[in-house]
């Protein structure tokens, strides 16, 4: 009767260790698969439906699996829709793609206003003004992607348009090996942004020969951590286009060890209007290459930040204290 007695409790314990494993293991993730194909048989046909099929105020991690094709449809991650990876099947193989124009916080490609999101593999495309070369659209503010939530990051993604492409609008973001295409604050925002690796595509040549502009980071003080550093970047284009120019009272931006084609206007810098006020812009370039890198004919007010300001500046840290970018690599490579 002991061991009869004994066999049970062990087998129970047993039974109650692995229902606590599993429980463990459905809340550290979940799987949805999103397939344009009239021949795909499991999940949905659209990004949003499976956003939407996500439980609010969500706290697991849950990957989307974007199947081959263009999904031209507007798509929002809300607020209360947390720790998503959207998983697409290549960047040029996956694509997002809507043509709103005109009001910037309604009328974006891509909306991501949740902290904990991922984006892997996947091309953001805003066709109001794009691609350039064919358009017949009017130039307007044409946003491909918003990301306002905190702790995002994006791997091997694109994000096509002209004039406001990325909004890169608040928190803390990596961008890595990806591409951004645009003429006019193409990435722009008061984000506190880490662009590693990626490529800068100017199409200013479509402004009939305006001057563009790659960023218009803001900030409405200077001792605000925000900014956007571009770490061993590389810029190519058509036309002619400025580094950047403030969006707010104050601005930083910092390109690093970034590789520059002739197509960077000699001043590389506007301050439009805080023309008189640049003491409060921080607007830098440190050990960059190429012909569009020559400084001699530079703003006077550029920034010359020291090596030890740079050193942190481009470092990880600038983004991530608490690992949380090494967790997210960790996810898109897992799954």
């Amino acid at each position: 009767m002991l061991f009869y007695k004994w066999c049970v409790c062990t087998l129970s314990i047993i039974a109650l260790f692995s229902s606590i494993t599993s429980a463990r293991k459905h809340r550290t993730h979940s799987h949805i698969v999103v397939d344009p194909t009239p021949s795909g048989k499991a999940g949905f046909r659209s990004i949003q439906a499976a956003i939407d099929s996500v439980p609010s105020m969500n706290r697991k991690w849950t990957t989307i699996d974007i199947k081959k094709g263009v999904f031209r449809e507007q798509v929002v991650i809300p607020y209360d829709k947390p720790f998503i990876f959207l998983k697409g099947a290549g960047r040029k193989k996956t694509f997002i793609v809507w043509n709103g124009h005109g009001p910037i916080n309604q009328t974006a490609t891509f909306t991501s206003l949740a902290d904990n999101i991922l984006a892997r593999g996947i091309t953001f495309t805003n066709s109001y003004n794009s691609p350039p070369e064919t358009t017949r659209n009017p130039i307007d503010t044409a946003v491909a992607a918003l990301v306002q939530g905190d702790k995002s990051a994006f791997y091997r993604c694109r994000f096509f348009g002209l004039q406001d492409t990325l909004w890169d609008a608040n928190g803390r973001h990596l961008y890595r090996s990806c591409t951004i295409q645009g003429a006019v604050d193409f990435i722009f925002g008061t984000a506190q942004s880490l662009y590693e690796g990626c490529t800068i595509s100017v199409v200013a040549a479509a402004l009939n020969g305006k001057i563009g502009y790659i960023t218009a980071q803001g900030k409405n003080v200077p001792q605000d951590k925000s900014g956007f550093v571009f770490k061993k970047c590389n810029i190519v284009g058509s036309g002619k286009s400025f580094l950047g120019r403030p969006w707010r009272n104050s601005a930083r931006v910092l390109f690093y060890n970034t590789a520059m084609a002739d197509i960077i206007h000699p001043l590389g810098w506007d301050a439009w209007f805080r023309a008189g006020y640049e003491e409060t812009l921080a607007m830098a370039e440190y050990n960059c290459r190429g012909p569009g890198a020559n400084r001699s004919g530079r703003v006077t007010w550029e920034s010359n930040l020291p090596a030890r300001e740079v050193k942190r500046l481009t470092s990880i840290s600038f983004i991530d204290n608490h690992g949380w970018v090494k967790n997210a690599f960790k996810i898109m490579g897992r799954h």
